[in-house]
């Protein structure tokens, strides 16, 4: 069919080229909207209602075809056709079935039962073609119409229930031959379905719907009473509070496993506003807009005291335009002013008057059940409060009201358009009496659906504002075009985004203080791009989602997070803005594929369109506002203006279709954009899963992760190596599969170990699975060290000493006898730690300065990369922890100071935490210097926190809660060390849980807590006596003691004991640094006992073995205590 025939058979081909520029072909043609005729330019609103009764009995003629044929708009040529082949979608489905046609059928002739058919269909066809639905098919004597295709609009549902009405009030009153009284019964079900999809052939060639929604409305058409509309679950909670319903309880329905709910709608109900009915529930706290509010209200502060003004407030749907004049009208005083609202609707933009007649009705109290007589009384009531000549404007009113006045006022005897000239200077005129009472404050909401008639009279009242006390706020959105900008009293208003700040804030308001886990919060704060109305629906989403369960005062993942879908109340007003753009939704669905933001040359790429059709499509896409562009053509980028438009779009494709195109995305990177494939692997291996190429999609999962992983953002490089594993599972059991799944549980091992800690069970499990791979696949000694390594830190960390010395005794063996230098440097470093914590430091020492000796920079830094920290930092850590521990502190702070040094050149994170908490801190702490302990674990503190670094944060958390207690506030840091230590043992580090609990008895005897001190003590030697941790073990005692002495009644018989214990523990170690403490606090003990020569010859030999670190407080006090004792024995 061609349109411009069909325009000039209507005799209206003034219209023809515009139809043409918009490329509205005959497919087009059959779901343009009053909206789209306003767009085009067609003021006239009779030519509006011409063009749309052309348009309903086109698709009657489409609908009234035999069942299977192809409509009307099914049958033009694919090359012209608009509607895609397949996609999903939101779909709202109409059935509507004829009461007892079968008794109609036995009573009637057949030619007589054709024409009652005829007539029902038509009745109905009309009533659904008032509301822009479409007919699918008839079913013998039933009828199927969609809402939501091929073309939606925002309020589907809603549509889908005013035409089950409007067809139920239609069939009562049609009475066709023989008298008969038909009745109908009507379905309507909302939900996913596959539409478009062309089956059958010739004339039995139709599109169909997949899905369980037309068959839920059928089931639901089959149990409503006779000239009754039901309901199913979806479409109730779209409609909210639109209409009155009953709801009928849940049904057992045959086809659907579980319990069906179902509700009658009763009719339209009485609430206020679209607004008020869509949020039924308490209105969530305005946030983000505070500057507009205070903006209303100055404009209303300047029109009560009679300098008129007009506010222009304009704004995307969803952003807040209703939510704010809610809040301005709360703000306000009711008893000083009046309010006239005014709320334009989709459904009557060819209705003249619509908005004033709905509020006269709502401001006069009229009532279904009034009579005429009433309704004008309550009219004359509501007049008299703007004017002393009722009777004069009464009748104008009385006829934009459709009440018959009777003989009541004097007949108006006057040519329609002088009537409705009058009418409009009534209407103003009322506004203005009402203004000249009290100060008012009127709304005219959503006016991009105002009709030409009630526009007159605003523009009326915008004129003649100026000089009343009338604040006029006037609601649209952007693509409404005025010419009210410039008058002096006119202000506008444009709401844009909330802040992200602003988002989070109303996020936690909807969430009733409740935190959301992290990933969830960004992902609705990406998603939803500071539009309101975007984060109310997903947020609600979630919560209803059983994605989370409450613990505490928090929600937390119930699972694995998937992406959040888009929520059933925004499908269709998102899917309706793409439809707009029918010839062009298949680029929108393209650029959606590839992601966020795409680019020109790379859509280009993967498009079937020549370069002047894609630049054409594109252009149209910027138009609409659906897309944002930077640069030009071929080195343009393209982003959605919203992520949810860009969901939509994609969600739109069916799976198939989908993988076509991310598989062509993926393969031109890899052969246009070779350094985008380099540089960002996630994004092949995103479109490689999506296109179900497993192993490729493996392969960039790995790259991704590995590349992650030495820039350390480990969190980043689990995500994507899980992504890995999540896409082997779609390969079968191989000796193939098993390779990839070894390579990525290797890789996965260092990023779990700097972010969930060496001994979680989940870094064990990696390295156990790679451990097991190996064995199975008989891998190479080069592909078994990294999982020795694992291991080996994994049992370390949990304080498996004796495992950890035995795994690293076995990765050194194997790195000599393959004269492998590298891995030599790691085995003598490994070798030396397990060794140190099983109180063996020469040993240790040993191995520590060998892994130093066989380092070379130029060789082995890349290590780090491999086994989570630089080999010569991590080694200079513990190398100064050993030579303090070994009696030579000068030294041990010269390793440090070169390991500080080194690590700030090397920029890699873990190694940084590595050397703060495990070499820094530490042996700050050794040497009594709270200060430099405090600096060291506020570093490691905010390296954690900002990297996720969940070990390192809780020996920041301890090392933290000490320092703060050697600087006067014992108490206040009490709870710090202890949350600490339970952090460490949330990720299994049991590493140093005896030194950590020395801390914490330190802290807790300095707060006066002895009595729980010497508990901490006490578990502190429990955990060495169970895993040999052993490198603290002298300390402990001697800790021990003096807190022993320090009891109000002293045990010094005991502490005495505990310090020969620890001197016997320091020498068999070699630990002659705390040999000396322990030395010391025994002669200390013997001094106040008057054995001033037993002191001094027990210290003096000790003492006199060190040749360095007497600047140190050890050995200071050492000194001085010497003195003390020698001066004794010459008093003596």
């Amino acid at each position: 069919m061609d349109v411009g025939v069909w325009l000039r058979d209507l005799g209206l081909a003034q219209y023809e080229q515009e139809f043409r520029a918009n490329d509205i072909d005959a497919e087009v043609l059959a779901d343009l909207t009053a909206e789209d005729l306003i767009a085009l330019g067609i003021t006239s609103v009779g030519h509006r209602r011409k063009l749309l009764a052309a348009i309903t009995a086109l698709r009657g003629v489409a609908g009234s075809a035999p069942a299977g044929a192809p409509s009307a708009f099914s049958a033009v040529d694919a090359t012209t056709q608009a509607v895609p082949v397949a996609e999903r979608r939101q779909l709202t489905v109409m059935f509507v079935d004829l009461v007892d046609s079968t008794a109609l059928a036995s009573r009637l002739d057949p030619e007589e039962m054709s024409e009652v058919l005829r007539a029902y269909q038509s009745t109905v066809v009309a009533a659904i073609g008032r509301f822009e639905g479409h007919i699918a098919k008839y079913m013998g004597d039933g009828v199927l119409a969609y809402f939501g295709y091929p073309r939606a609009h925002e309020d589907e549902a809603e549509r889908a229930v005013r035409a089950g009405l409007a067809a139920v009030e239609a069939v009562r009153s049609l009475r066709p031959k023989h008298n008969l009284s038909l009745k109908i019964r009507v379905g309507i079900a909302t939900g996913g379905v596959v539409v478009g999809e062309l089956i059958g052939a010739g004339e039995a060639q139709e599109r169909s719907v997949v899905g369980q929604t037309p068959n839920l409305a059928a089931r639901l058409q089959s149990i409503a009473e006779p000239n009754g509309v039901m309901i199913g679950r979806n479409t109730r909670r779209l409609v909210g509070g639109l209409f009155d319903l009953a709801d009928l309880g849940s049904h057992h329905i045959k086809g659907f496993a579980k319990p069906v709910g179902a509700w009658r709608v009763i009719g339209e109900s009485g609430v206020e506003s679209r607004f008020e009915a869509l949020h039924p529930a308490a209105l969530t706290p305005l946030i983000g807009r505070e500057e507009e509010l205070a903006l209303l209200q100055r404009r209303w502060d300047e029109a009560r005291d009679g300098e008129g003004q007009v506010v222009l407030l304009s704004g995307e749907p969803g952003i807040g335009k209703s939510r704010l004049t809610r809040a301005l009208q709360q703000r306000l005083d009711e008893s000083i002013y009046m309010r006239l609202i005014h709320f334009c609707s989709p459904y009557h933009v060819n209705t003249a008057l619509h908005p004033i007649v709905d509020h006269l009705q709502r401001a006069a109290r009229f009532d279904r059940d009034d009579n005429d007589d009433q309704k004008l009384a309550k009219l004359e009531g509501l007049l008299s409060l703007s004017t002393q000549s009722v009777p004069a404007v009464a009748p104008f009113f009385a006829a934009i009201l459709s009440i018959p006045t009777g003989g009541r006022y004097t007949p108006l005897k006057l040519a329609p358009e002088e009537q409705m000239s009058k009418t409009l200077d009534a209407l103003a005129d009322q506004v203005e009496g009402l203004a000249r009472r009290r100060p008012v404050l009127a709304l005219f909401e959503d006016v991009h659906w105002i009709d030409p008639t009630s526009l007159e009279l605003l523009e009326q009242l915008i004129e003649r504002a100026r000089s009343l006390p009338i604040l006029l706020v006037i609601t649209f959105r952007p693509e409404f075009k005025h010419s009210w900008i410039g008058h002096p009293h006119v202000t506008s208003l444009t709401l844009n985004r909330l802040s992200r700040k602003s988002g989070c804030a109303m996020i936690e308001r909807l969430t009733a203080g409740k935190t959301l886990p992290t990933e969830v919060l960004q992902q609705i704060v990406a998603k939803t791009d500071g539009v309101p109305l975007f984060v109310e629906e997903l947020t609600k989403n979630v919560l209803e989602s059983g994605l989370l369960r409450e613990e505490g005062g928090s929600y937390v993942l119930a699972g694995p997070l998937p992406p959040l879908a888009i929520p059933a109340t925004l499908q269709d007003s998102l899917t309706a803005r793409l439809d707009r753009l029918i010839p062009v939704k298949e680029v929108a669905q393209m650029g959606a594929a590839i992601g966020r933001e795409f680019s020109y040359e790379l859509l280009a790429r993967v498009s079937p369109l020549r370069e002047n059709e894609l630049h054409e499509a594109l252009a149209r896409l910027e138009e609409s506002e659906l897309v944002y562009r930077r640069g030009t053509p071929p080195h343009a980028t393209f982003a959605f203006k919203h992520a949810l438009v860009q969901d939509a779009a994609y969600d739109s494709l069916l799976r198939s279709k989908r993988q076509q195109i991310h598989a062509a995305v993926a393969r031109a990177i890899e052969e246009h954009f070779p350094e985008k494939a380099t540089a960002q692997p996630e994004i092949l291996a995103h479109h490689y899963s999506a296109a179900a190429f497993a192993e490729q999609a493996i392969g960039y999962w790995l790259k991704a992760g590995q590349r992650a992983a030495e820039l350390s953002a480990n969190a980043e490089a689990i995500g994507h190596l899980m992504n890995g594993l999540e896409v082997l599972k779609s390969i079968p059991e191989s000796r193939r599969r098993d390779e990839l799944e070894l390579d990525i549980q290797t890789a996965l091992g260092m990023p779990l170990i700097a972010t969930k800690g060496y001994g979680a069970p989940e870094t064990g499990a990696a390295y156990a699975r790679a451990q097991e791979l190996c064995s199975r696949l008989k891998c190479s000694e080069q592909q078994l060290f990294p999982i020795l390594y694992g291991q080996w830190a994994y049992h370390g960390v949990r304080s498996g000493w004796s495992k950890s010395r035995r795994l690293a005794e076995n990765f050194l063996a194997q790195a000599e006898g393959r004269a492998d230098r590298a891995m030599q440097v790691v085995g003598h470093r490994i070798l030396g730690l397990p060794l140190a914590h099983l109180g063996d430091l020469r040993a240790a020492r040993e191995h520590i300065e060998q892994a130093l000796a066989l380092y070379d920079p130029a060789q082995h830094r890349t290590l780090a990369f491999r086994f989570g920290q630089d080999q010569r930092v991590a080694a200079l850590a513990y190398l100064s922890l050993v030579l303090w521990l070994s009696g030579f502190p000068d030294r041990a702070s010269h390793a440090i100071d070169r390991a500080l040094e080194e690590v700030g050149e090397i920029n890699h994170v873990n190694s940084r935490g590595y050397l703060l908490a495990w070499g820094a801190a530490p042996l700050a702490h050794f040497r009594r210097d709270a200060g430099a302990v405090r600096q060291y674990a506020d570093a490691v503190i905010s390296l954690a926190e900002e990297h996720g670094l969940l070990m390192w944060l809780a020996y920041g958390k301890i090392f933290r809660g000490w320092a703060s207690g050697a600087q006067g506030r014992p108490s206040e840091s009490v709870p710090e060390i202890v949350q600490g230590i339970a952090d460490c043992r949330a990720t299994r580090t049991l590493r140093d849980a005896p030194y950590h609990l020395s801390l914490l008895a330190e802290t807790l005897h300095r707060a006066g807590r002895t009595e729980e001190a010497l508990d901490a003590l006490g578990e502190a030697l429990g955990y060495v006596a169970k895993t040999q941790d052993r490198w603290w073990d002298a300390e402990l005692h001697r800790l021990n003691g003096e807190l022993l002495l320090s009891l109000a009644a002293p045990y010094p018989t005991e502490a005495e004991a505990c310090y020969r214990a620890a001197i016997a523990i320091a020498q068999t170690q070699g630990a002659k640094m705390l040999e000396l403490r322990a030395a010391a606090s025994l002669a200390r003990l013997w001094r106040d006992q008057g054995k001033c020569t037993e002191a001094h010859g027990l210290l003096a030999p000790v003492y006199g073995w060190f040749s360095e670190g007497f600047g140190t407080s050890d050995l200071n006090e050492a000194k001085l205590l010497l003195e003390t004792v020698a001066g004794g024995n010459r008093s003596a």
